[in-house]
């Protein structure tokens, strides 16, 4: 038998768009944006929600030009950015 050529396994971080409910006490709208944001608001259970990919969010293409243009010759549109990766690394 030949040699088996391992084939290298990577592991990506996607950025994606999801929700979650929170609930906290407040006297108004802004007071409520307020406490969430401080992280004073209780999330509500089982209400995590998938929404869609974030495209506008990734690699900037600067730092990472020689994966941009391997990616381009893959038929991949780059810009600014490689779409919604946050990181890649070969773990394997």
């Amino acid at each position: 038998m030949g040699a088996r050529i391992a084939i290298p396994v990577f592991e990506i971080q996607q950025y994606e768009i999801c929700i979650t409910k929170y609930q906290v006490e407040a006297s108004s709208e802004a007071e409520a944006i307020a406490k969430l944001l401080d992280g004073e608001a209780e999330p509500v259970d089982n209400s995590h929600e998938y929404v869609e990919i974030a495209e506008d969010c990734g690699l900037p293409v600067d730092e990472h030009v020689e994966l941009a243009d391997e990616l381009r010759e893959l038929g991949v549109p780059i810009y600014e950015i490689i779409p919604s990766i946050r990181t890649i690394e070969q773990i394997d």
